[in-house]
């Protein structure tokens, strides 16, 4: 690979797969890239913004190898205890965002015979309450990935990602009741990061279609 734009890359699991991607990764996000990463700063809920940002990574590596599409927001509660813009926003960010920046970058990625690697969650095969928003995304991440890699199969490979819990900070900043417990086993996302290069490292032709990573201990699966 030799540029792989990388949703979400300067936090959690996006900064851990940016990391062992090196000066191949090419990271959108909210914040601005560390030292040394390229990337812009862009709203993933914008799709108009997302489209402009791919187009400067195409425009400033000369080619797109690959997309990995790691951002993903939460909005806990009950269906009417959270509001409809952050409802809406898990949308948003985790389902459009995610289709966003690959249909941008498709027809690079078909020029490359490059790799999709959409990052899903356990909570897109099983549903669990006081999470609507987040099921809803990770849900439609799942059959938008699947329809995908039947759309663009010998032409694009494509990987659906279902990890479990990881030691982030996508945690951060909820009630308690929301967050692991002090003795939760989660997955370093260090770990699932490789998981991602193997899956980016798959010749053309190979395909790894889907892939889960679990704590050995996951409650959400399966």
């Amino acid at each position: 690979m030799s540029t792989v734009i990388v949703t979400g890359g300067c936090s959690g699991l996006g900064a851990a797969i940016a990391r062992r991607l090196g000066d191949d990764a090419f990271c959108l996000d909210l914040r601005e890239p560390p030292e040394g990463t390229d990337g812009a700063v862009v709203d993933l809920a914008d799709g108009a913004a997302v489209e402009q940002a791919v187009g400067l990574a195409a425009q400033r590596r000369g080619s797109i190898d690959g997309v990995v599409t790691a951002a993903g927001v939460d909005a806990c509660g009950e269906l009417t205890g959270v509001s409809r813009e952050a409802w809406e926003r898990v949308i948003a960010v985790n389902l459009l965002g995610t289709v966003s920046v690959v249909r941008a970058a498709m027809p690079h990625l078909e020029a490359a015979r490059g790799r999709v690697v959409t990052v899903a969650s356990t909570l897109g095969l099983r549903a669990l309450p006081d999470a609507t928003a987040y099921c809803a995304s990770k849900f439609g991440v799942v059959g938008f990935t699947r329809a995908l890699a039947a759309e663009m199969r010998g032409r694009v490979g494509v990987t659906l990602l279902v990890p479990g819990g990881m030691d982030t900070g996508f945690f951060d900043g909820r009630d308690a009741q929301y967050r692991p417990g002090a003795d939760a086993q989660l997955n370093d996302p260090a770990d699932v990061a490789a998981a991602v290069m193997f899956a980016l490292a798959q010749p053309p032709g190979c395909e790894l279609r889907e892939l889960v990573i679990t704590p050995s201990t996951e409650p959400s699966y399966p």
